[in-house]
């Protein structure tokens, strides 16, 4: 009888980006993974004797590292991309005028899965998503088995979720019953049009959180009118667009994030959303109190932020987003941290970090995923850097933020299950969801006629 261990999988690739424990990239080395977790990592001829295996996967030309986390995005808007500025008016969450198929379940659980198909296919395991409808959202992203943080918008206007803070925050209340000891699915709170919301409301929304130990997401600050009304033209609103109407209070007069310390809520648990939008002051504001801070800088540039670069806070507490994709871009943190390293000057694996363990903390999920350590979940991503020539150790990380794109990505795996195979959507249908983005241009477009 063997007196080996048992495991699902062995992953063997030819490099290992682990990023924690060690920033370092590691040759030889394999992961072994058991239901749904990393087992072991370390030398591949010490695990092939340590393990009895069900599947040995051997990648020659590969590295294998913790599957990117996308700390902001808005997954229905992929259905948007294509229709170009002026469209569509207003967003799902304002109601400016946008079609009702915005709001509807199957613009926003077709949105939600095509995004989900992106996001795999460029190696991210976990998003953060604002949702029109967050739980058909959740419902989606819990079919995939993908690993997802829904927003539960706050609003003093009406929207799609509620006419007021008070019907907001009741759905927002029973969503969090349902899904408070999933698995896969966390939630947290996203105020809406911060800079417009009262006091009173951030205060309430505060003091909710408190009770269910929920995190907050929220933009900086207002962009200009410029950038503000040019991607409202396109349909959607973005990290750090924010209505320009002075909220109705005594702390009119502060800025943002002075605005939201004032009233408790710049604090550990807290996500600012925005980062090239977050000046020195803010940034030590944030550093102090134990906040976090998620750049979406591909995005921010277009929106008419100016080049600057990603502050970095100190544990971790720096992350990347998407964020819209209504604008034309993609669902994709390998492109989020070439431009973060450029603007700021990063090393590779430094930005690296950013889109992994960074996100993951700023979601509050370090101690699950972010890193390739043992006792986390076995979300992996395997990039093929065969092609664009990488031999050596000391070439890996810079090939994987300069030089590979979703193309590379060869394999993805959330809590040990294969998400994309030889480079390949597994988890859902890929000429289903090749048909959606046109149809639903079509129907957006005849809507908008209408």
């Amino acid at each position: 009888m063997s007196d080996r261990e048992s495991a699902d999988l062995l992953i063997e690739p030819r490099w290992l980006l682990p990023v924690s424990p060690t920033a370092a990239v590691l040759e030889d080395q394999a992961v072994a993974v058991a239901d749904g977790r990393i087992l072991a990592v370390g030398p591949a001829v010490e695990l092939r004797q340590r393990f009895a295996v069900c599947e040995r996967i051997v990648r020659e030309r590969h590295v294998l590292l913790p599957g990117l986390v996308n700390a902001h995005t808005r997954a229905t808007h992929i259905l948007l991309r294509g229709l170009g500025r002026g469209a569509l008016r207003g967003h799902p969450h304002a109601g400016c005028g946008t079609p009702e198929s915005c709001e509807g379940a199957d613009f926003v659980r077709d949105g939600t899965r095509l995004a989900i198909a992106e996001m795999l296919r460029a190696g991210i395991t976990c998003f953060a998503d604002l949702s029109p409808l967050p739980a058909e959202a959740a419902r989606t992203a819990a079919a995939a088995q993908v690993r997802a943080l829904i927003a539960l918008p706050v609003s003093d206007a009406p929207t799609s979720c509620g006419e007021n803070a008070t019907a907001h925050l009741a759905k927002a209340e029973a969503l969090w019953d349902e899904y408070r000891a999933h698995p896969r699915i966390g939630l947290y709170f996203a105020p809406l049009q911060g800079a417009a919301l009262s006091d009173a409301t951030l205060t309430r929304l505060r003091r909710v959180a408190d009770e269910l130990d929920a995190r907050i997401a929220m933009p900086l600050r207002a962009r200009g009118d410029a950038a503000q009304g040019a991607h409202r033209a396109a349909g959607g609103a973005v990290s750090g667009v924010e209505d320009s109407a002075a909220p109705p209070s005594h702390t009119a007069s502060l800025r943002p994030l002075e605005r939201l310390l004032s009233l408790g809520l710049v604090r550990p648990g807290f996500a600012a959303i925005g980062a090239l939008d977050c000046d020195a002051a803010g940034a030590e504001l944030l550093e102090r109190h134990g906040a976090a801070l998620i750049g979406c800088p591909d995005s921010e540039l277009r929106l008419g932020a100016a080049p600057a670069a990603l502050p970095l806070l100190s544990g971790d507490r720096s992350a990347l987003g998407s964020d819209s994709a209504s604008c034309g871009g993609a669902l994709d943190l390998l492109a989020q941290m070439r431009t973060a390293a450029l603007l700021g000057g990063l090393e590779a694996r430094v930005a690296v970090r950013l889109a992994t363990l960074g996100g993951a903390t700023a979601l509050g999920l370090a101690a699950e995923i972010g890193s390739i350590e043992a006792g986390k979940a076995a979300d992996l991503a395997c990039l093929d850097l065969g092609s664009l020539g990488c031999s050596h150790a000391s070439a890996v990380a810079d090939a994987v933020v300069f030089g590979a794109t979703r193309s590379q990505v060869s394999d993805v795996w959330t809590a040990g299950r294969a998400a994309v195979s030889a480079g390949r959507v597994i988890v859902f249908d890929e000429a289903e969801l090749a048909a959606l983005p046109l149809e639903w241009a079509r129907r957006l477009t005849l809507e908008c006629a209408a």
